[in-house]
Order: structure tokens, then sequence, then C-alpha cells
């Protein structure tokens, strides 16, 4: 198993120090356009190793040599947010990194799984898809892993109990018109509107919508990247295992839930051919009203885009 990590930034570099420290790999290769940053991330993580007893090779470079025949491909390059700025902000500029990016992956790695990181999460899927040519199973985004954690760990927070007994999902783009569904998150299968009022659950949905902005607010400069990084190395572990896990993803859609053309959030299952099954849920009308509203947010952004 090879993996390449595009971007050797907060995200990047924190990715690749969780595939290794979990040995989700026997190679993992740091890409960053900054030279010898991914080579002095790398080695720094490679002399790790010894002292973690994780037998897995690491290797930077700013080329794309190295990273050929990689069995999957995480892509987290591109700018990050700062304050006041929304994802919608990040697509012009980041659009053009992730196609270049793509570009060269996929020319050494025909064969590859893409994860996309980057933001605006949904646009960008969007354009790996599209410039790699890959099939809708093989390009797939980060989001809705992420966003749940988030609304799990507000949950645990406001009932003082262990984020292990929460479930939460979370739906749509990765953005202010997600869909957090608190029908279907529950703590130790009990559901959360049954454990506190509407007001408590109508204000952890919106700071869930909030949580990136959150920590934007609270950095100053750069964005979230330990819950990130730990969410796509989840995906990545259901994949290399082949552990077929239910898990909400940035997907493809064709007709499921109706919607069709655009990348949204929606449950899938991840193994290793990458996704295997879109999971369709029923959705009372609110919830089906509110995903359409978040799907057509993101076909409108995917509408500007100049590829």
């Amino acid at each position: 198993m090879k993996i390449t990590v595009i971007g050797a930034g907060n995200v990047g570099a924190t990715t690749a120090q969780r595939l290794v420290d979990k040995q989700l790999a026997n190679e993992v290769v740091l890409v960053d356009v900054i030279e010898g940053i991914p080579q002095g991330k790398a080695l720094d993580l490679y002399e790790a190793t010894p002292v973690e007893k994780t037998d897995v090779k690491v290797v930077g470079s700013n080329r794309y040599d190295e990273t050929a025949n990689s069995d999957i491909v995480i892509i987290t390059a591109g700018i990050a947010r700062k304050p006041g700025m929304s994802r919608d902000d990040l697509m012009n500029t980041n659009s053009g990194i992730v196609k270049a990016c793509t570009e060269a992956a996929v020319a050494k790695s025909p064969q590859a799984l893409v994860i996309v990181v980057s933001n605006p999460l949904d646009v960008m899927a969007f354009v790996a898809m599209k410039v790699s040519g890959f099939d809708r199973r093989r390009v797939f985004g980060m989001a809705g892993v992420l966003d749940a954690a988030r609304f799990r760990t507000f949950i645990a927070m406001e009932l003082n109990v262990s984020v292990e007994d929460v479930n939460a999902l979370v739906l749509g783009g990765h953005g202010d018109s997600m869909v957090p569904l608190p029908r279907y998150s529950t703590v130790a299968g009990i559901p959360i509107t049954e454990m506190m009022d509407q007001a408590a659950v109508d204000r952890l949905v919106k700071r869930t919508r909030d949580g990136g902005a959150e920590i934007v607010n609270h950095l100053k400069s750069g964005s979230a990247y330990y819950a990130p990084s730990a969410s796509v190395v989840l995906m990545v572990e259901s994949i290399v295992k082949d552990k077929k896990r239910i898990l909400p993803c940035a997907a493809y859609l064709q007709g499921e839930y109706g919607l069709r053309d655009t990348f949204v959030g929606v449950p899938v299952k991840l193994g290793r051919s990458g996704i295997e099954q879109i999971i369709q849920i029923k959705l009372n009308d609110q919830e089906q009203a509110a995903l359409n509203r978040s799907a057509d947010d993101v076909k409108q952004a995917i509408g500007k885009l100049k590829l």
C-alpha cells in the first residue's frame, strides 16, 4: 500500500503522521510546491518510526515522480480560510491548485483512489473527478466524517457524556448549508431529541454548521487540522482494510436522493475499491428540502468553475 498526500501544510503533514502512526501504508509520500518543506517534514516523520515502532517509509518531494503507483492520493493542497472568508471565497484560487495537483498525480497513479480535503470541499471534489476522468466511485471528498465528529463532540459536551457513545449524521455540502440530522443522531442508541429540548438541538446544529469558522476565529491565521486529518485517515483505514464502513462522504450523485450532477455529503459504504454503495436513508420533507438547498448551493458554485 502506497499513499500520497499532496500538500505539506498542517492538514497534510498531520494526515501523513496519522497514516504512519497507524501503519496504513508501506510508503507515505508527502508532496508540496515549497522546496524543502515536504523533505524536512517527511524526514522528521521517518526518524520517529524507530521510536514509534512503525515500519513505514516516508518520502518528501516537490515532484510527482516519487508518487508513482500510489494506491490512494489525498489532496489537501490549497490556501486555508482566513477570518471573515467563506468557503466560496476559496474557490477560484483552490480550483486551479487542485486541478494542477490532480493532473500531475493521476498521470503517475492512474489506478489510484482520490480523496479530496481541500476547500471548498464539494466543488474541489468535482474538479478532481472531472480532471482525472475517473469513475465517481474512485473520487470523493472528506467532509461528513468531520462535520459529524464536530456534532458528536458538541452533543457530548452538552450532555456531559462520553463521545464514544454519541453517533451523529450530517448530510449536504461542507459549508453553511450543511444538514445535521438530529433525528438520526443518538447517545447509546437514544435519539438526542429525547435527551434535550429543541432549543438545545438547534443551538448545537448551528454550532456544527459554524464549526470550521469557530476554529478559524480562534486561531486568527490558519484553520482546523487535527480533526480534519483524523477524519480523512478514518476513511483511508476503511479502504485499506476493506472494512466497508458506512461513513458520510462527499459523493457525486446521479439520481440518489433525487439529486443529479453534483457532489453532496451522503452516507456511503467505503471499501477497497472506493465507494461501493451510496446508502439512501428516508428523509422527511423538511430534511429533504434542506438537502436540496445544500445541493443547489454546491451546483451553483460548480457552475461558476472555469476548468
